[in-house]
């Protein structure tokens, strides 16, 4: 995934206009119903210096009873005028909520696509806690803040021209007053917004840490407890919230100080309008209505020009979190370069001179490993934690691409088979054992076997030794088995995975520390459903209890990421090698 880093992304002018392409390509989909609601949206910013053009006739003709009829007109015209610009304000109000909640619908589906098709390097790379900010908040600030933009810059900027116009009218003069102080306004808060900005990512950055901290501290509560974590974690989570405490306080301050300031240019300028007006009414050339309507206008256009000021800070709010929207988004997919479908493969894998390693390290975490593994065979992989035996599966699926070498199934190179069709090839046990919240049926038949039977699935369960506690279940197979299946036990949630991968029915098998968290007892049941499962298949078997491998076709022993032993069990102790000292070691221990 594309490098993040604050100061990457603080680019100048062309960036900025990037991103508002991007975000009003998005929303721009929906036209249609943006041009109906600006419609309403003039409607509604003609009815504010309407209502201060009414001001003039009333004071010069209404209170001197030289037209009797405002007396009803008036109040008729106010009404009518408040009415429209209600249903208006409804109107648009509601067509651009619309918009944005379309446009989220669309962002978020593409993070989320975005974020399946990322591969297994960048998920190890990524920060759970700023691509879970993405989809919570930052794709909310996006969509939420660009219909305001459009609400607010449309609407505000034609009723300042309106009043503007309804100010000229009434006196060129004292209006030219006003335009002199309202720049030096707007730029005294675009010194505040840049400050904004700033603070604005910073706060996105403490806000996924804020995330982090949370999470592991609901995941790891059982540790902390036990191993007296709670000073620590309650040390961590108040550093950020203090963090974000600070950046709040500067960003409010950074608000707050936009509106004394911006009163203070007001009352300088009103001033300057009262002292000039007086001075045209003593000679005669300004009328008492007109002054009431320039000092109703005058009084109206500020809080357009303030709301003006303001959603400048919401635009750098949108920058910031399409800034990160937009990372995920444009994020490499895994690589598929792959032509072949292979069907079903009759299950033949051979490494050849595999090498690999990873980006940063100093040295290979596999090296020059050729091995065959026949259809149908058994092979174990052993050695000590760190020796290269996970890593080296993963290269089956593509998990992990070697730096050197090949990796062949039926003599095809894993590289020229889609990624579809290679993995569909593949069933996985590990001792991680990930269930998804819904029914024992749903995690049995999950992914593309979502349409098997309830016969399919009582069968798998039944070969995994599942059913009979399945059915004294009180909802069965429908029974929701909760985040992560935290109410089963180890070797239940096991044995759902073990039929999950029956329900399958794929060729290769690969078994990774599908046993060394279960005590004896469970380890017994699920071994028996495990040889079930391994029957007729080619499998791969990582272990670190040398005792479930005894009955392996291949023994395969690595050792900082090289072949240095193969062969059977009674082989490999007879020859008083690594596998024998590893054995003996463990032996001892039992």
């Amino acid at each position: 995934m594309k490098s993040e880093s604050p100061e990457a992304s603080e680019q100048s002018r062309p960036v900025n206009f990037e991103l508002w392409r991007r975000i009003y390509g998005r929303v721009g989909q929906y036209w249609k119903a943006i041009a109906l609601a600006l419609v309403l949206v003039a409607i509604s910013a003609a009815t504010q210096p309407t209502l201060a053009i009414i001001t003039k006739p009333l004071i010069d003709e209404g209170f001197t009873g030289a037209k009797p009829y405002y007396i009803w007109a008036i109040p008729l015209a106010v009404v009518g005028l408040i009415l429209v610009r209600g249903v208006s304000s409804f109107g648009s109000s509601y067509l651009l909520a619309w918009v944005a909640n379309n446009t989220l619908l669309g962002i978020r589906r593409d993070m989320f696509e975005r974020l399946l098709g990322m591969s297994d390097e960048d998920y190890k790379r990524s920060d759970t806690g700023r691509l879970l900010n993405r989809f919570t908040i930052d794709a909310g600030n996006v969509t939420a803040y660009a219909t305001d933009v459009i609400t607010v810059v449309v609407r505000e900027t034609l009723v300042v021209v309106a009043l503007l116009v309804v100010l000229l009218y009434m006196s060129w003069e004292l209006t030219l007053i006003v335009l002199v102080v309202l720049p030096v306004s707007v730029y005294t808060a675009s010194v505040f917004i840049r400050r904004l900005r700033r603070i604005n990512r910073e706060t996105i950055s403490m806000n996924a840490e804020l995330t982090r901290v949370v999470r592991e501290g609901i995941e790891g509560q059982r540790v902390i407890k036990l191993f007296d974590g709670h000073e620590r974690e309650s040390s961590r989570f108040a550093y950020v919230n203090a963090k974000l405490r600070r950046y709040a306080m500067r960003a409010a301050s950074a608000d707050a100080a936009m509106s004394p300031l911006s009163q203070f240019f007001i009352a300088v300028s009103v001033a300057a309008v009262i002292a000039v007006a007086l001075y045209q009414a003593n000679h005669g050339t300004l009328t008492v209505g007109s002054f009431a309507a320039f000092m109703a206008a005058l009084g109206q256009i500020f809080d357009p020009v303030k709301k003006l000021t303001k959603i400048a800070s919401q635009m750098q709010r949108m920058l910031t979190s399409a800034e990160s929207v937009f990372t995920l988004v444009d994020s490499l997919p895994e690589k598929d370069e792959g032509t072949i479908d292979l069907g079903r493969a009759r299950g033949r894998i051979e490494f050849r001179n595999v090498s690999h390693r990873f980006e940063g390290a100093d040295v290979d975490v596999l090296h020059q490993i050729s091995l065959v593994v026949e259809p149908g065979q058994t092979v174990a992989l052993v050695g000590r934690s760190g020796s290269g035996k996970t890593t080296l599966v993963n290269t089956i699926p593509r998990f992990v691409v070697p730096s050197e070498g090949q990796v062949l199934i039926d003599d095809t190179d894993v590289r020229d088979i889609t990624l579809r069709s290679l993995r569909s090839q593949l069933s996985l046990v590990s001792q991680d054992v990930v269930l998804f919240d819904g029914t024992i049926a749903d995690n049995v038949g999950y992914g593309a076997l979502h349409d098997a039977s309830p016969e399919e699935i009582r069968a798998a369960l039944e070969s995994a030794d599942l059913l009979d506690f399945v059915d004294s279940l009180p909802q069965g197979l429908d029974t929701p088995v909760g985040e992560n299946a935290s109410q089963l036990s180890g070797g239940q949630r096991q044995r759902l995975a073990i039929a999950r991968a029956l329900i399958k029915n794929a060729p290769i098998l690969i078994l990774d520390e599908a046993t060394s968290a279960l005590d004896n007892e469970s380890e017994r049941q699920v071994q028996a459903s495990l040889d079930r499962l391994m029957d007729g298949r080619t499998t791969l078997v990582i272990a670190h209890r040398l005792s479930t491998v005894q009955k392996a076709d291949l023994i395969v022993v690595l050792d900082a990421g090289r072949i240095v032993e193969q062969g059977r069990h009674d082989e490999l102790l007879a020859r008083n090698g690594l596998y024998a000292s590893l054995y003996r070691m463990q032996f001892r221990e039992d």
